[in-house]
């Protein structure tokens, strides 16, 4: 049997994101190049540099979360809630007919829940400690989400969530697989993230990696000449990876499979030695099995940040040759969403290789000069697509990288 054969599957997807509630709705609009990114409503930006952002739209948690965990978790949970409920639909499995110990949950957060903290906080300046409810202990905590997954579905093996900001959601995916490989016949993965708040947007702009640009048609455009960092955004996915015995026993076919996963960090600023992309890149595909040329599309990290797009194109041109794989961008159309950005990208990739499409890049115009990456822009780019590359880079120097199959 081949290595393929015995990836496990995705058999679900689950999403909530700036560019639809639904993995159909998100794809509709990313092939349209339709961006999701707006002024920001879930507070009064004025007065703030960054008044743009990717909001999930029409979302109602009262559609899909119980009104005891409205109150009990924060606006990041909500999403991931939803997103699971969806998930779990789309795959189409009994989860009565899974022992409960062999379903399990590993999810992203970079933030947690911020928006529930400030306002707990908030009561706590202005009154006093009485005024602070008790769920701050629990909804603030980048847990959350995985501990109320584990509960509303009664998965009680191994769970888990990864902070490493925008690279977590990768990780979260390369975890899912571990346990797949130990006894898990199906875990909920993926993750979201929430932070279109006060505190959550002063604590973003403190890294310096947000754009200032007013046009949010013009601020996040990653590998383009004018880049200026990125815009942030909200939501993400949530998805079923199931073992590929879990799965074949049930006849799921599924979306695709996870082939490969590694992770890396940069080395300290100013050691002169290279930056942990290429290598990382490089891991993935050597624990996939596969060489550069079977890779047919990456989906970049596309930081937005001319540095940091340039580091990107020169790992992509070591691994693949100059313009050697298609390259997409498509989270201009949702800005970064942290720890559901990644997934979010996964959840693209494998629709683009369901349906044979690779998505374009909306917003950038001409790649900056000197990058030579074959970077998809104007209309989706058809094409044969058997697998995907997937990277993303979080602040501090994570890095992680994933290779899908169809």
């Amino acid at each position: 049997m081949t290595a393929s054969a015995t990836a496990p599957v995705v058999t679900g997807l689950g999403i909530t994101a700036p560019t639809g509630i639904g993995a159909e709705a998100h794809w509709a609009s990313v092939l349209a190049g339709k961006p999701g990114i707006g002024r920001i409503t879930r507070f009064d930006p004025e007065g703030y540099p960054v008044r743009h952002a990717g909001q999930v739209p029409g979302f109602d948690a009262q559609d899909s979360v119980p009104s005891r965990l409205i109150s009990q978790t924060d606006h990041w949970t909500h999403l991931a809630l939803a997103a699971g409920e969806a998930a779990l639909a789309d795959s189409g499995v009994d989860l009565d007919a899974v022992p409960e110990y062999e379903m399990a949950v590993v999810t992203s957060s970079s933030s947690g829940g911020t928006e529930f903290g400030q306002n707990e906080m908030t009561a706590l300046y202005r009154n006093d400690p009485s005024w602070v409810g008790a769920y701050q202990s629990i909804a603030w905590f980048y847990a959350a989400t995985t501990g109320q997954l584990s509960i509303r579905h009664k998965m009680r093996g191994p769970c888990g969530v990864l902070a490493c900001e925008q690279a977590g959601g990768l990780d979260a995916i390369g975890q899912a697989r571990r346990l797949t490989r130990k006894g898990a016949r199906l875990v909920l993965t993926g993750g979201t993230d929430a932070s279109l708040c006060p505190y959550g947007l002063t604590a973003q702009l403190s890294t310096g990696l947000l754009s200032t640009v007013d046009d949010p048609g013009r601020a996040y455009v990653p590998f383009d000449a004018e880049a200026s960092g990125h815009l942030p955004g909200e939501g993400g996915a949530i998805l079923v990876l199931e073992s590929a015995e879990a799965a074949a026993e049930r006849g799921a076919t599924g979306y695709g499979r996870v082939l490969g996963y590694a992770a890396g960090f940069d080395p300290a600023p100013g050691s002169g030695r290279p930056r942990a992309l290429r290598r990382t890149a490089e891991a993935a595909l050597r624990d996939a099995g596969l060489a550069p040329a079977d890779i047919d599309v990456v989906y970049a990290d596309a930081a937005g940040l001319p540095a940091d797009d340039r580091d990107e194109a020169d790992a992509l041109t070591a691994v693949f040759g100059p313009y050697g794989v298609p390259v997409t961008a498509p989270k201009t159309l949702t800005g970064r969403l942290y720890g559901g950005g990644a997934p979010l990208d996964v959840a693209t990739a494998l629709l683009g290789l369901r349906d044979g499409v690779i998505p374009a890049t909306t917003g950038t115009r001409e790649p900056a000069p000197g990058l030579r990456i074959d970077l998809v822009l104007g209309e989706p780019r058809q094409a044969e697509l058997r697998h995907a590359l997937v990277l993303s880079r979080g602040h501090g120097g994570f890095t992680s990288a994933l290779v899908l199959g169809r």
